[in-house]
């Protein structure tokens, strides 16, 4: 998930007491014990939070031999306004985010929005759906559920056309905002996610994602050739939505998580849009083109949406269609290459050649597309 406000709850909750040992692992730390004293109203609304939230919670390594670090229950909260949770009709793992009203008035409206119909069946549309929304009472705050997504580029992807079908989708869902009039405005990588289920064999911890759900062991997953998914944009609090009327909005600076941003060194209001352009192109810039080998074709592209000047940079229109016209040029070799890590040795890239050709050759035999698209 994003990097929440985490303020927005600690805010909420009581410091410790004097001589408090809030810090022993043992112990729910402020955030988690907002969460924990919501368990049963949530239980009530279908969601059941793990162990370690429940009111009555014991930690299970507690007065056994049992080591605390590989219980699941020792697992604290990352993010304050983040949790993961269980749909108790079907089992679903899904992912509950508390926003604060005041803080975000927008958020909900914009996250229902984008997964309203006929949006919502727009194939172009790669905003995260929203399966419930809980107003809490008296609070001044929702909870969004979510279905459990992971970081976009976890597990690695394999070969080019992986990455090519990954920024087809990124690109198409960003323009797929910006026509419908919504700026992201925090487009980030953290802010991109896909799908895990197609690809996943066993469960994975949220807060853990490298070990299964109860840390016994490491999930199993195919690639994304063998098992194609679906990439969204998380994270709507810093979004607007615009009239249809107004060509130009402008709008006060406010940061968002990447840094670099040309238009943040200004105190003049900007153009949101173009600044999601920028957003994207650096994202894609440092996952890929910085840390891989063989990028060239995607370049020229990368570097035009992370021009300085915002009005040179083309619109996500303009990005969509050069993306195709690129891809369209590239070799069915080119595309079933593996990426090769830039800081990868000379004798290791002759160890994973060995194995990736003959892997992409059962591929290839299986008739599995180079470039993996999932099924609408």
């Amino acid at each position: 998930m994003t990097l929440p406000d985490r303020d927005a709850l600690l805010a909420s909750t009581p410091g410790p007491e004097p001589h408090s040992t809030e810090t022993q692992p043992s112990n729910l730390r402020q955030p988690e014990v907002w969460w924990s004293k919501h368990y049963k109203w949530l239980e009530n609304c279908g969601y059941l939070l793990r162990p370690r939230y429940h009111p009555d919670w014991i930690p299970s390594w507690q007065g056994t031999s049992k080591d605390m670090y590989a219980c699941e229950d020792w697992i604290k909260l990352q993010y304050a306004t983040v949790l993961d949770a269980t749909r108790i009709s079907d089992g679903e793992f899904v992912m509950l985010k508390a926003v604060r009203r005041s803080d975000h008035p927008f958020e909900v409206e914009i996250a229902r929005y984008l997964v309203s119909e006929p949006l919502r069946s727009d194939p172009m549309n790669h905003c995260v759906p929203i399966l419930d929304v809980l107003p809490l009472p008296d609070e001044g705050r929702d909870i969004i559920v979510m279905p459990l997504l992971r970081r976009y580029s976890d597990p690695s992807f394999q070969t080019f056309g992986e990455v090519v079908e990954c920024l087809r989708q990124l690109f198409e869902g960003l323009y797929f905002m910006h026509k419908n009039h919504v700026a992201h405005r925090d487009c980030m990588s953290l802010n991109i996610t896909m799908d895990p289920k197609p690809l996943f064999i066993d469960s994975f911890h949220p807060f853990r994602s490298h070990r299964t759900r109860d840390l016994k062991g490491v999930p199993r997953h195919y690639s994304r050739t063998q098992r194609p998914t679906n990439y969204f944009f998380i994270d709507f609090g810093l979004s607007r939505r615009y009239s249809p009327s107004l060509t130009n909005p402008l709008e006060p600076i406010i940061m968002g998580g990447d840094n670099t941003v040309p238009e943040f060194k200004s105190r003049e209001p900007q153009n949101p849009f173009p600044t999601d352009v920028y957003y994207i192109g650096h994202a894609i810039q440092e996952t890929f083109l910085d840390e891989y080998k063989g990028f060239e074709f995607i370049e020229p592209l990368i570097l035009d949406m992370v021009q300085e000047n915002p009005s040179l940079r083309p619109t996500m229109e303009q990005v969509v269609g050069r993306l195709e016209i690129v891809y369209q040029g590239l070799s069915t070799r080119k595309l079933r290459s593996r990426l090769t890590a830039k800081q990868e040795g000379f004798f290791l890239s002759i160890l994973k050649d060995v194995t990736h050709w003959p892997r992409q050759i059962l591929y290839i035999l299986r008739r599995l597309p180079a470039i993996p698209r999932p099924r609408q």
